[in-house]
């Protein structure tokens, strides 16, 4: 995919949850791209340090990884003022760590109710609380949330997934309306089929499968892939959409 190149976006300083594999991966590629000054927060040590040191040979310049388990909310603020110290005022906050658990409704218990809430919704409402204050001192910024159409769509094997997603969705359009005035904008992407490593190991070990799939459902029945949802963050992040807030944008293929 050919990649467009956003100017205002060099120099920025940009953070994102839950980077070192699958779409943050993306995230964090696409970002450094763009010459932006990238920090990404992950659980996962290994991948981290090694996604940093393949984009450092790539892109020319280092992210800046931070390990942080963010069901943790004081090691998350912690992690965050890492990143400021290190980079200053965040212009980008990209909320993208969340995990599609699969679940029955029936045998779902309080304890891993709270879990994926946790992990799916707490973190983005406190990295949000977190990040205004430095988008304000800024004159202004960008706040990017991944929603998911496993809420519109009503996957059934996603109860507690698919709510904490549609309430990214309302939190979105509160804070777009909190924060506004001080022109920090506030948007939602909400991916469709995305077919990472994690999903094709865990859900979707079988390529015909997922191919049926496409054709069935989407009205394009070409791959969504973390470089397709990537190319809308680059975009929410760029002065390109200065006047867009408060918004859900599904990168979905068109999926039915």
């Amino acid at each position: 995919m050919t990649q467009v190149t956003y100017p205002s976006l060099a120099g920025r300083v940009v953070l994102i949850t839950g980077g070192a594999s699958g779409i943050g991966a993306a995230f964090v590629r696409a970002f450094a791209a763009q010459k932006a000054r990238v920090a990404f927060l992950d659980i996962d040590q290994d991948a981290g340090k090694a996604l940093a040191r393949d984009v450092a040979s790539t892109s020319g310049s280092t992210p800046l990884f931070v390990p942080c388990d963010l069901l943790d909310i004081d090691a998350l603020r912690a992690a965050m003022a890492e990143v400021h110290g290190s980079l200053g005022d965040a212009a980008v906050l990209v909320n993208n760590a969340a995990n599609d658990h699969r679940q029955v409704l029936a045998e779902v218990t309080s304890a891993e109710f709270d879990w994926m809430i946790g992990v799916n919704f707490k973190h983005v409402f406190f990295a949000a609380q977190a990040i205004v204050p430095q988008m304000q001192a800024r004159g202004g910024g960008s706040i990017i949330n991944m929603s998911s159409v496993a809420w519109i769509r009503g996957a059934p094997a996603l109860p507690v997934y698919a709510g904490a997603k549609a309430a990214i969705v309302g939190f979105t359009n509160s804070l777009a309306r909190s924060v506004g005035p001080d022109r920090i904008r506030v948007n939602a992407i909400a991916p469709g089929m995305v077919i990472t490593e994690r999903q094709r190991r865990l859900w979707y070990p079988d390529e015909q499968v997922i191919a049926e799939i496409r054709r069935a459902r989407q009205a394009v029945p070409d791959a969504v892939t973390p470089e397709d949802i990537a190319g809308m963050a680059l975009f929410l992040a760029s002065d390109e959409s200065q006047r867009i807030t408060s918004q859900c944008f599904r990168v979905d293929g068109g999926l039915g």
